[in-house]
């Protein structure tokens, strides 16, 4: 599961998020919400990455890869 792509996507998605989560909380001047029309971009596009992310991440928990192992016997080996 750790090097399956919606892991690693979800994973930097979160990441992403979290950084523009903490930089809406920390950094939002009124300059800067002049500019957008009074939204905290960042908070609000930074909590939409963390949804997605955890999207992701419930996505590759509920439905793991399944890896079908072929049978030792294969179907054409002449034993019909």
């Amino acid at each position: 599961m750790l090097f399956d792509i919606r892991t690693i996507v979800g994973s930097l998605l979160g990441l992403y998020g979290v950084i523009l989560v903490i930089t809406g909380l920390v950094h939002d001047t009124v300059d800067e919400e002049a500019k957008t029309g009074g939204i905290n971009v960042n908070l609000w596009a930074g909590l939409g990455l963390v949804v997605v992310a955890a999207a992701f991440v419930a996505w590759a928990l509920l439905r793991p890869v399944a890896v079908d192992h072929p049978d030792r016997k294969s179907p054409r080996d002449g034993t019909d």
